[in-house]
């Protein structure tokens, strides 16, 4: 009876140990996190985007394509001429700046989001690939990776584009590919300099198979430089999608992506300077912010940049 209480002790306290120890890895992570005020900052600004962007349709006071002609180039309410019903004016179909970037979150996030996804796990898996198994593929897939990093990537998104037809799908399928070397690299050479190690060889001496040994024990060795490059990932894709958009090769109108709407302000860059200012600061901002939370990540993730 005594060893079946002792048994049933340590059944319970293992799931415990396991939450204290998670717990206790996190409030260490956050420790390390806030040493950087910037990198939190940019937290609490992205999880404010985030939130504009999920409640979109209750916080934008007009529809994002709705035209007023009434009010063509209204400027915003702090200047004359201005209206509360339009706090950042209307562009020159008179449809509502505030509620178009309100929107235009949606499509930011969107595109992050997808972009990161498609270039991780396509780039996760040819890193895994060429650095596990060597020899002929990675010498076939770190060529082709050289070939994509060798040329510029907005003029390879742009040609990309011209083939697979301009539109938002086709420009973040083409960033994928622009932005999936980079994670190649770091994967490969991260497998590189792990599967040599004391603990991937006891997983193999047990039967483990390669795709066991990849995935369940070297990759979560690999994540920390992998997070880091996803969220640098996710602002280049912001702000690689935008130039698309600038250059008419994304998203079309009247999608309220911030790129496009700054195509179609350029000719009242002088006379309406709102149209042109307000896309430009909701990119900058969003990009500065996701940038500042990388930065952080990296100081965080890396026990060589740990602040004491």
């Amino acid at each position: 009876m005594a060893q079946e209480g002792a048994a049933s002790d340590s059944q319970f306290r293992a799931p415990v140990d396991a939450w204290a120890m998670r717990r206790a890895m996190l409030a260490e992570f956050w420790f390390y996190f806030c040493q950087n005020r910037g990198a939190v900052i940019g937290l609490f600004v992205f999880l404010a985007i985030i939130t504009v962007a999920v409640f979109a349709p209750l916080l934008a006071p007009h529809s994002p394509i709705l035209q007023n002609r009434d009010a063509l180039l209204l400027p915003p309410f702090w200047e004359e001429g201005g209206s509360l019903a339009y706090p950042l004016g209307t562009d020159a179909v008179g449809r509502d700046m505030l509620s178009r970037l309100i929107y235009g979150a949606r499509f930011s996030l969107f595109i992050g989001m997808v972009v990161v996804t498609l270039s991780v796990t396509s780039g996760v898996l040819l890193g895994l690939a060429a650095g596990y198994f060597r020899g002929w593929l990675e010498t076939m897939i770190m060529r082709l990776m050289d070939i994509i990093l060798a040329l510029p990537s907005l003029l390879l998104a742009l040609v990309l584009v011209a083939v697979l037809g301009p539109g938002l799908v086709n420009a973040m399928i083409a960033i994928a590919i622009v932005q999936q070397p980079h994670f190649v690299r770091l994967t490969r050479a991260a497998v590189i300099s792990e599967r040599g190690r004391d603990y991937v060889t006891a997983t193999r001496l047990i039967g483990a198979s390669s795709f066991r040994l990849m995935v369940k024990t070297i990759l979560p060795n690999c994540m920390a430089p992998l997070i880091v490059q996803a969220t640098l990932a996710f602002s280049n894709a912001i702000l690689d999608v935008a130039a698309l958009g600038f250059l008419g090769m994304g998203a079309q109108p009247p999608t309220p992506e911030w790129g496009t709407m700054l195509a179609e302000a350029r000719e009242f860059i002088t006379s309406a300077w709102w149209v042109v200012t307000m896309p430009g600061i909701a990119i900058l901002v969003t990009v500065l912010a996701i940038n500042l939370i990388g930065d952080g990540l990296r100081d965080t993730l890396d026990p060589k940049l740990k602040r004491s």
